[in-house]
């Protein structure tokens, strides 16, 4: 193949097909992955090559018309050579076009926007609603009151030359440290004082039982990342809009299952209603790159329910190959 000049069209993909210098009035230069594998069969097999990216800036898929688009386009009508970009092997384009063997294997992605976490210095409060937390505040100002009546009317029988305290302060206290496990610091020994602090410990052993418990488990809630981990769980969901690259072998595959009238599984027909939504151009992008930008930028109900932002992409990554 020394001498041979090859057409090469290419779809930019970061990390395999990138522009690397764009002057002007001068041809564009390109680097990348499936680059690096072009250069190394150029100096091996001795051949050049002219560059250039697809029109629309698709990989191709089969219209309606029964005609294709995009990088398979430019191959199937011979205005390239060779195509080279991250671009999947499907059935549909091995009937039109020769692969390579491929060197690389990937599976469907779902990017999501990363939920921001917030510091929230109040945090400890939240197992308990704020009614409860007043009905416990008021609690422990009544049984501190009861307290202090009850040693005021019956005072305690203190040893010789012990001196004692029974104001309302350090009731409210001792009641209040008895609440948080902390124990109290003024004896009484009266047997009302005594039934009344009993049934109080139990209160408390229970308010603070319910407490932890409930700690634990919204500590462990706000840990949990977001429920769709697979194709399936985002299917199953409407609240969270979602797209794909157009013409990709994802949209290709979605949408040639959806309409098969033998498919058993349900979940390509939910993905494509939701993908095919006001004919598929709201939530589906012309580029990878485009996706991830409006997952960032997107202030639509998408990413984590719980906060509510950012844009559900399923993306094509991955699967490079040369055609020719």
């Amino acid at each position: 193949m020394r001498g041979v000049v090859l057409r090469v069209v290419t779809v930019l993909e970061e990390p395999f097909v990138m522009v690397s210098e764009n002057v002007l009035g001068k041809p564009k230069k390109y680097q990348g992955y499936s680059i690096d594998v072009l250069d190394a069969l150029s100096n091996y097999l001795g051949f050049k090559y002219e560059i250039y990216v697809a029109p629309d800036h698709k990989y191709g898929s089969l219209q309606p018309d029964g005609q294709w688009n995009g990088l398979m386009g430019e191959l199937v009508f011979k205005r390239a050579d060779v195509g080279l970009s991250a671009l999947t092997i499907t059935p549909e384009r091995e009937s039109v076009v020769d692969f390579t063997t491929r060197y690389m294997d990937y599976s469907v992605g779902v990017l999501l926007r990363k939920a921001e976490r917030t510091v929230d210095m109040f945090a400890c409060l939240a197992p308990f609603d704020l009614s409860l937390w007043a009905c416990i505040a008021g609690t422990v100002l009544l049984v501190g009151i009861l307290v202090y009546l009850l040693n005021w009317l019956n005072p305690p029988r203190l040893p010789m030359g012990s001196v004692s305290s029974t104001t309302l302060y350090n009731s409210m206290w001792f009641v209040y440290g008895s609440f948080v496990q902390q124990g109290g610091e003024v004896p009484y020994t009266t047997l009302a004082t005594r039934m009344m602090m009993g049934v109080w410990w139990m209160f408390a052993l229970i308010v603070i039982s319910s407490y932890t418990a409930n700690l634990a488990a919204f500590l462990t809630i706000t840990r949990i990342e977001n429920s769709i981990q697979s194709l399936q769980d985002l299917s199953k969901q409407t609240e969270l809009p979602y797209g794909t690259v157009l013409d990709s072998a994802v949209y290709d595959q979605v949408r040639s299952k959806a309409m098969n009238p033998f498919e058993r599984d349900p979940m390509y027909s939910q993905m494509w209603r939701m993908i095919n939504r006001t004919g598929g151009g709201d939530n589906n992008v012309e580029e990878s790159k485009e996706g991830i930008r409006k997952c960032h930028s997107s202030l639509r109900t998408s990413c984590q329910p719980a906060i509510g932002q950012g844009v559900a992409k399923v993306t094509e990554q991955g699967g490079p190959a040369v055609c020719g």
